[in-house]
């Protein structure tokens, strides 16, 4: 049987490409710190697991939606950078190796930008932690001289699916009348549905010439202002207040998390990705939510 290895597969992303996987007759074989997948200590066990491999796809790490406290800084770093290293290391032990091995990062690299979009071949950094981890994450990645296997790093925007990941809170905001533009609703935001996540990552199996970083969003991102907009549309809700850079503020310490996720301007495009022919299923917004709500 073909098989998958899916690192970090636990999550809102890796449960749906567990399915897919399974649904197209992949053996999926997990790595995670659950009992019941192969454990991050097992090297042997990994190395084992990566022999013969279709593709490896690496989506390990804890949740970014958390207080930046130094503690959550330290295992957020740690829990990219280390996994991605593990893998490397293990794909050096392969008599096999998979010969495609496709690594998350994240579109959050690049600046805050209003003025221009950013692409893979024009896109300028930011400065902060989260440009930090996603700068070492795809160093560690990078740093493993494989010359039977490519390495992609997929610099993902926002995920949206059905039953979890944003669409929870976003949600219910709109439902309890909380739908209205965020900060000065202005800032861009970047997206990609779920199943166009797993059908670039076949896409890039399947693409011999790809390799180095994609830029894995849709093709058509909106302001905040749009985004709430449709949210309300699309749920049948008239009503919507907006929140204020420092409400946003207040209530990110009371839920647990970072207002960045929110107030950052993310205007990135998938430049490569449509070089290379690759259609989306979900190119807007309307459509996107549209499938995810009522679909």
């Amino acid at each position: 049987m073909k098989k998958i290895v899916l690192a970090g597969g636990t999550g809102f992303v890796g449960q749906y490409l567990e399915r897919k996987f399974t649904d197209q007759g992949y053996r999926v074989i997990i790595i995670s710190r659950q009992p019941d997948h192969l454990n991050w200590k097992n090297h042997t066990g990994i190395v084992k697991a990566l022999d013969g491999a279709e593709m490896l796809v690496n989506l390990a790490g804890k949740s970014v939606n958390c207080r930046y406290t130094e503690a959550n800084k330290r295992e957020i770093f740690d829990s990219r950078v280390e996994t991605t290293e593990a893998l490397g290391t293990a794909i050096l032990a392969c008599d096999n190796p998979p010969p495609v091995w496709v690594n998350s990062s994240t579109s959050t690299i690049y600046r805050h930008a209003e003025d221009r979009p950013m692409t893979e071949a024009n896109g300028e950094f930011g400065t902060g932690f989260s440009v930090e981890v996603g700068k070492a994450w795809e160093q560690a990645l990078f740093s493993f001289n494989l010359p039977n296997t490519r390495q992609v790093a997929l610099r993902l925007s926002i995920v949206l699916g059905k039953d979890g990941g944003v669409m929870t809170p976003y949600e219910n905001m709109v439902r309890f009348g909380l739908g209205g533009k965020q900060g000065s609703g202005r800032q861009l935001f970047s997206w990609i549905h779920l199943e166009d996540v797993y059908r670039i990552i076949l896409f890039v199996r399947d693409h011999d010439n790809i390799s180095g970083v994609i830029n894995t969003t849709s093709p058509e991102p909106v302001t905040n202002r749009e985004l709430m907009k449709q949210l309300r549309m699309t749920m049948d809700k008239k009503i919507g207040l907006p929140a204020t850079g420092w409400m946003l503020s207040m209530g990110a310490v009371v839920i647990g998390t970072e207002p960045e996720l929110i107030l950052k301007s993310r205007w990135i495009l998938p430049e490569r990705l449509q070089q290379a022919g690759f259609r989306f299923t979900y190119p807007t917004l309307d459509v996107a939510l549209e499938n995810i709500l009522h679909q």
